[in-house]
């Protein structure tokens, strides 16, 4: 696969060199047809990259479809032309007529096309070109051209640098500023993580400068839980939690009867793990949700212990250093048993005393 070209001409505060950016406007001037697609179980970094993509793509006068493998969350439907977004699992019969016809197809906020599950295979037999546009490391060699860098809070972010970089600026409006923000506080839990990085505020001080308003956002996402939500979190932490001192470890697992007696929504069980890092002396977490054909692992670390590496060597998963996710194919109390054995291989680099 022929891959973006690296360094070059870079100037000093740029992501990418000029020759990448001439290549990039280059894909989307010749571009008829444009696909944007994201992961399954999207997240608001996914939705909120593929509708500013979308949005600044449309500006440009371009002909654009979105495609995402299954629901998102309802807290991220505010988003402007989130109805446009075709969702593969609900309408499986409206995603192949745009991906056969698209000659350019961007894969945004993931590194490898299984992660579109179920739709991954419609997507390999794309023949558009493949664009990459990620911040997670290690992206695999399935796409013509890659735009990542681990150097950005989010997908999100780095949408709009590729905007600012293309001398697109002009395009940017309040719609795809917000879309950006939403994107950026969810990737970094509202500015709590994966966000050392000086550019990262910069760009959320252009985003405010565009008009958005930001404690609206934080709102329409973090303050609009149904009571059913609120109470599942209840039942992780007051049931379903366990924690491993002994190995700076802490869990929360969650049967499929668990979710049906909560009435269980998409994004219900959003940042829960994040509750089980919080404690003092734990520094990896863990989230177990039974699906129904896999159990969906949500990890978290502190500190230099890489959930990335852990994902990858042991379930087949991956994410960024201290967020990661993965599947597991054995039963809910199989992969607790798994998880478990695995701790004490890794007591020291957890670093625990």
């Amino acid at each position: 696969m022929e891959h973006a070209p690296m360094n070059g001409n870079k100037q000093a505060g740029q992501l990418f060199s000029q020759d990448e950016m001439l290549l990039l406007r280059s894909l989307i001037a010749d571009a008829r047809n444009i696909l944007l697609a994201t992961h399954t179980n999207p997240d608001g970094d996914a939705i909120g990259s593929i509708l500013a993509m979308y949005r600044y793509l449309v500006k440009k006068g371009k002909r654009v479809s979105m495609v995402v493998p299954d629901p998102f969350p309802d807290y991220l439907t505010w988003m402007p032309g989130s109805e446009k977004i075709v969702i593969f699992s609900r309408e499986p019969e409206k995603v192949g007529q745009p991906v056969r016809s698209a000659d350019l197809l961007f894969f945004m906020d993931f590194n490898s096309l299984s992660r579109l599950d179920k739709a991954a295979d419609l997507f390999r037999e794309a023949k558009g070109i493949r664009v990459l546009i990620d911040h997670h490391p290690n992206p695999s060699d399935e796409f013509n051209h890659h735009f990542t860098t681990i150097q950005t809070s989010s997908t999100a972010e780095l949408v709009y640098q590729i905007i600012i970089e293309s001398g697109d600026q002009a395009f940017l409006d309040k719609d795809i500023a917000a879309c950006i923000y939403a994107g950026i506080i969810t990737d970094t839990g509202s500015f709590s993580y994966s966000c050392n990085l000086v550019n990262t505020y910069e760009v959320t001080a252009d985003l405010f400068r565009l008009g958005i308003d930001g404690e609206y956002i934080h709102k329409l996402i973090y303050n609009a839980f149904s009571e059913s939500r609120l109470r599942l979190l209840g039942f992780c932490l007051g049931e379903r939690l366990v924690v491993k001192k002994e190995y700076c470890t802490a869990y929360i697992y969650l049967s499929k009867e668990d979710l049906i007696r909560h009435h269980y929504q998409v994004g219900d069980t959003e940042d829960v793990v994040n509750y089980a890092l919080s404690i003092n002396g734990i520094k990896l977490a863990a989230l177990f949700t039974e699906k129904q054909y896999f159990i969906r692992l949500s990890l978290r670390s502190k500190g230099k212990f890489s959930v990335n590496d852990l994902a990858r060597k042991y379930f087949d998963g991956g994410g960024h250093r201290n967020a990661a996710g993965a599947n597991s194919y054995l039963s809910l109390e199989e992969t607790l048993k798994k998880f478990e054995s695995i701790l004490p291989s890794i007591k020291s680099e957890l670093a625990c005393e």
